[in-house]
């Protein structure tokens, strides 16, 4: 039941107008599979989960266990507010033939650690015990957290309760996950900035990450994890520096102008979160990903740059941690990066 190794938060492409692309989806899917990454996570946040409607959220994970034969595991976005709602998506998905569900800790209305444990995690685990359940805690977008304690006495009842991911940036929280829940726990990284940090802390000891940069750098990633659990450090440790330019952009954060009634110019802070960066990359890369769906649009021409910079930066030092997408789509990153037109049009009208 223990996971370990780089699973990608996959993103739901999307058309022009919106819709999902599920041509665009099997194509990254082979792309996934063809880097050797352990597992995928179709419509977690990454996948816009909130924005999916349960039909197309239910579509996109049968179409995925689908498209990847067993090829590698699959983790299904299960989460919701709802316990009724979070219930019958972790059936469906276990039915469908996923590997293990993933529940975001309940957002908005906020629920206690103990209601956490007892009305939530606990119901969904009892109903599906050949599946695993992996407590998603994130309480930046959640407002709430299941405690370590909580997740301890979780997975000794649930043995399908095995893992989490870790997105709270607290590393002493996982230095106490990983006392209280033992060496057969799987610890993974929601914060791909942190993964390195993660796996090499000997009172951590992550098994790996759910990571949103493994979209455009699935092989890299996966061998910097892979190479720490192998003990080879210092390989790891060059590939993480490598890969930091990207690791960086999953959240932009820019000061942008905004020009009042009154006619005085001001600056407001606004903070682009997962997944506009990343598939602000991908569309710029010629990967299939189309825009977000509303509430989230475009970042501003700032915003964009910032993301330009990161890529251009990778590509100019370490092109063999994007070479994979040119051989496999067909593209020609070089010219995309340095192609004014392709980012101006990514980027949201002043």
């Amino acid at each position: 039941m223990k996971l370990q190794g780089a699973f990608t938060a996959l993103v739901t492409p999307m058309t022009k107008n919106g819709e999902v692309d599920y041509e665009g989806l099997e194509k990254n899917l082979e792309f996934q599979v063809s880097q050797g990454i352990a597992g995928v996570v179709p419509v977690g946040t990454t996948g816009e989960s909130p924005t999916l409607d349960w039909e197309e959220h239910n579509l996109v994970i049968e179409r995925t266990i689908d498209a990847v034969k067993h090829r590698c595991k699959v983790i299904a976005g299960a989460g919701s507010n709802s316990t009724r709602e979070s219930l019958v998506s972790a059936k469906h998905a276990a039915q469908s033939g996923a590997d293990a569900v993933l529940l975001v800790d309940c957002y908005y209305n906020g629920p206690s650690s103990q209601e956490l444990r007892d009305e939530y995690y606990a119901v969904v685990a009892e109903s599906i015990p050949e599946t695993i359940v992996i407590p998603y805690v994130i309480p930046g977008r959640t407002g709430t957290a299941l405690a370590v304690e909580d997740l301890a006495i979780l997975s000794s009842k649930y043995p399908n309760i095995s893992a989490v991911k870790e997105a709270t940036g607290d590393l002493s929280r996982m230095a106490l996950t990983r006392e209280l829940c033992g060496q057969g726990f799987s610890i993974l990284s929601g914060d791909d900035d942190l993964t390195y940090k993660m796996l090499i802390d000997p009172a951590i000891q992550a098994d790996g990450v759910i990571s949103v940069v493994t979209n455009v750098a699935p092989g890299p990633t996966s061998e910097m994890v892979n190479a720490v659990l192998s003990g080879e450090n210092q390989k790891a440790s060059e590939l993480a520096k490598k890969l930091s330019p990207l690791f960086g952009i999953v959240t932009v954060k820019v000061e942008n102008e905004r020009l009042l009634p009154n006619g005085k110019t001001v600056k407001v802070a606004d903070k682009y979160r997962n997944p506009l960066a990343i598939k602000t990359l991908m569309s710029a890369l010629g990967i299939p990903s189309g825009p977000c769906r509303r509430p989230i649009g475009k970042m501003s021409a700032a915003g964009v740059q910032i993301v330009r910079d990161a890529v251009t930066k990778v590509w100019q030092d370490s092109p063999e941690i994007l070479k994979p997408l040119e051989s496999f789509y067909d593209i020609d990153i070089e010219s995309r990066i340095y192609d004014e037109k392709v980012w101006n049009e990514l980027a949201a009208v002043s």
